[in-house]
């Protein structure tokens, strides 16, 4: 029941704070994209150095006689994959550091907020009870002049 003349005096703050939140689920939001594409770098990334292993493997085994200068080549690149294989993990671990923090500066502007709508939700539960009983008492007032007039 929406009852005409209650005002929240912290409206503003709860505003910003609300304000806040949504902000908190946005940045969350971004990071958890973030560390999605960062975990499918990291997937594609093992996927290559397999890929490459597979070929030495192939290589080392088909091949009668194998130029040292490929077998060179091919080793650098295993290690340069490999490489870049520990650093989308070490990115993942950021990315998964950052999900956390995002999270729980969520968890914290949501409990802000929400400490907020409770005591608004406080305030207008209070305010109907004084205008009930402002209502009452005007009710009890007419009806007691009503009485008196009818006795005299």
């Amino acid at each position: 029941m929406n009852v005409p003349g209650f005002h929240f005096k912290l409206e503003r703050v709860r505003a910003v704070r609300e304000r806040a939140e949504q902000l908190a689920k946005q940045d969350l939001a971004e990071a958890i994209s973030r560390h999605s594409d960062t975990e499918a770098d990291l997937r594609a990334t093992e996927a290559l150095l397999e890929q490459a292993h597979e070929q030495q493997r192939t290589g080392a085994t088909t091949a009668e006689s194998v130029d040292a200068g490929e077998l060179v080549a091919g080793q650098a690149y295993v290690e340069r994959i490999e490489a870049q294989r520990a650093n989308r993990a070490r990115d993942l671990q950021t990315r998964e550091t950052e999900v956390a923090a995002r999270d729980a500066q969520l968890t914290k502007a949501a409990g802000e907020r929400e400490m907020l709508e409770r005591l608004r939700e406080r305030r207008r539960s209070e305010h109907e009870q004084e205008t009930s009983l402002r209502e009452q008492g005007v009710l009890d007032e007419v009806a007691a002049t009503n009485f008196e007039r009818s006795r005299a």
